[in-house]
């Protein structure tokens, strides 16, 4: 085996180790991680528009409510 087929199978084990790592090996890898953390945000991040809406609403409703008593 050449030097160079010898760095070659080296560079591929790393490579192979930092991919067990990336995805898991039997249990969830960082990837896996990363998804759940992006979903719990988006989720958040649609709480949070639905307040927003909700609380323009009543806002709204106040606005009339407002309008209708000065009159």
């Amino acid at each position: 085996m050449t030097e160079f087929e010898g760095q070659v199978l080296a560079e591929l084990r790393v490579l192979q180790s930092q991919m067990k790592q990336l995805l898991g090996e039997g249990q969830p890898g960082r990837l896996t991680q990363l998804e759940d953390r992006v979903g719990q945000h988006e989720r958040t991040v649609q709480r949070m528009k639905g307040l927003a809406g909700a609380f323009g609403g009543l806002l709204a409703l106040v606005h009339v409510g407002i309008d209708f008593v000065r009159r």
